[in-house]
């Protein structure tokens, strides 16, 4: 830093690129000149407090000085600058990891230290997207073996926070995934807390879904908590929910998912590590995972399921975990809503044993949550299911939920969108086939999971006999244009829903 010709001023250009770090120069920077830095170039940025990676940008209008650098809003977060500071602009060191990536692409088998060194640059912020891109699809297909994905989980669990609750058991479970509606989680926490047992619940939001358990959540509270918060949470109610991104844990997860969001994959290998990597780090010690199992869910066969199965259990023994793994009915939505709102109005009804609650929810959510009562050994064998279910009728799972909403900031009703569609049955017959990628791309299209409010409300279910004009679904949006252009994608796909 001592070489005043690597130097340049800070100027704030207000850019989001999400998790991307980027730099602006303009094409006469003398850097840019005397070091031949050409655009996408991966360069280091400092201050005399750190450094960051970032990709550089070229400026060609007058947007910066000659003598000027901007910074992404990302960037410019990480390295904590303000206008007019200071920078200093570097060529960027040979990234080693990055030749673990490439030996993975050619399908050669790394072990742990490759992973971790891999992990560390991730967290680190040394990987572009384009490597990170090159990380997860070279990981896809099914290219890890077990001794991999372990290594990979390992490596994640070590790169973030780590909880630890001073308690014997710390239950907790997750779904796999690919299934619209579907939000368990909530009603799980709630059975599980009020019976008594320890439930710290992180989650993701949505990868390639209409929500996640974490932006349902965030229709009622606030998710965004830090370690201590949810300590503070959890020691006051005995459970939470929120969101795992600003606790910290397995923080390249997070990372990792934005992208295979872009992508629209996600790997077996890494979903497994990212799943149990954040158990783990959240300091759980039971774990129940569901499968979902459908033509069109994420696990399409009852094999698949099986290996699946046997990965999570095997891994999750390696790593100190007790996991069972739950197979479940994954051929249509589990309840009514899909989109943050809409799942959470479902969550209501099944704590308040409403009438017209969902019953496919409900009766998912007792059943895992029987299943996690008889994880932790504290009810018999056979009796889980009975015990969750007197726990939802007497309220107080619903009193538990309100109270662990409120210690984490506060309790807000859902509330719909104000624009709405309803498409209705063109034909009489039995409903034969709910293809859950298309409704959940319909709700996404609406504006789910961003816009809170979007979503889907279903009306008929699998095997039901319809009537001509009968009311198949509600299409939700915020908006006129996010409402138009996602009856676009309905009129050009007409077996969203089959009747027969």
């Amino acid at each position: 830093m001592e070489n005043q010709s690597n130097v340049v001023k800070y100027r704030y250009l207000g850019i989001n690129t999400q998790n991307e770090r980027v730099v602006y120069m303009h094409e006469n920077c003398h850097i840019c000149i005397s070091e031949g830095f050409e655009a996408l170039t991966r360069i280091r940025i400092s201050t005399l407090a750190g450094s960051i990676v970032a990709s550089l940008n070229v400026i060609t209008s007058n947007l910066l000085l000659h003598d000027e650098i901007g910074l992404s809003d990302a960037a410019a977060k990480e390295l904590n600058v303000s206008p007019n500071e200071t920078l200093y602009v570097s060529h960027l060191e040979p990234i080693e990891s990055l030749g673990h990536v490439r030996a993975k692409i050619y399908n050669q088998k790394l072990g742990y230290r490759a992973y971790n060194e891999i992990i560390t640059d991730i967290v680190q912020g040394n990987y572009s997207n384009i490597d990170l891109t090159a990380f997860i699809t070279a990981c896809a297909g099914n290219r890890m073996d077990l001794d991999e994905i372990t290594s990979l989980t390992k490596a994640m669990i070590t790169s973030g926070t780590q909880l630890h609750w001073n308690q014997e058991i710390v239950v907790d479970k997750h779904c796999i995934g690919g299934l619209p509606g579907n939000r368990t989680t909530p009603l799980v926490v709630a059975i599980v807390a009020a019976f008594g047992l320890t439930m710290p619940k992180t989650s993701s939001r949505a990868i390639t879904s209409p929500a996640g358990t974490a932006d349902t959540m965030e229709v009622f509270t606030n998710v965004t908590l830090s370690p201590e918060e949810i300590k503070k949470v959890v020691a006051q109610e005995g459970g939470c929910i929120v969101w795992g991104g600003t606790a910290q844990l397995s923080p390249a997860d997070d990372l990792l998912i934005k992208i295979e969001k872009a992508l629209d994959i996600d790997s077996e290998g890494q979903l497994i590590a990212s799943v149990l990597s954040k158990k783990a780090a959240a300091g759980s010690t039971h774990v129940v995972i569901d499968i979902p199992v459908g033509e069109t869910a994420k696990v399409r066969s009852t094999k698949m399921a099986q290996e699946l199965q046997n990965h999570m259990e095997t891994i999750g023994n390696a790593i100190g975990l007790n996991v069972k793994v739950v197979i479940t009915d994954g051929t249509q939505p589990v309840g009514r809503g899909i989109g943050p709102a809409l799942e959470a109005l479902d969550i209501l009804k099944v704590l308040k044993n409403e009438a017209d609650a969902p019953k496919d929810l409900t009766e998912r959510s007792l059943l895992l949550a029987g299943e996690l009562l008889e994880l932790s050994g504290k009810v018999d064998s056979g009796t889980g299911y009975q015990t969750a279910r007197e726990l939802l009728e007497s309220g107080k799972a619903y009193k538990k939920f309100i109270a662990i909403c409120e210690a984490q900031g506060h309790f807000s009703q859902p509330v719909l969108a104000p624009y709405k569609f309803e498409v209705r049955a063109k034909k009489s017959g039995i409903l034969k086939i709910i293809d859950n990628r298309k409704i959940a791309k319909l709700a996404k299209l609406s504006g789910a999971p961003t816009a809170k409010s979007a979503g889907i409300l279903l009306n008929a279910r699998l095997g039901e006999n319809i009537e001509k004009g009968q009311l198949l679904f509600t299409i939700y949006a915020e908006s006129k244009g996010e409402l138009n252009y996602a009856l676009e994608y309905k009129n050009y796909h007409d077996n969203i829903i089959t009747v027969i």
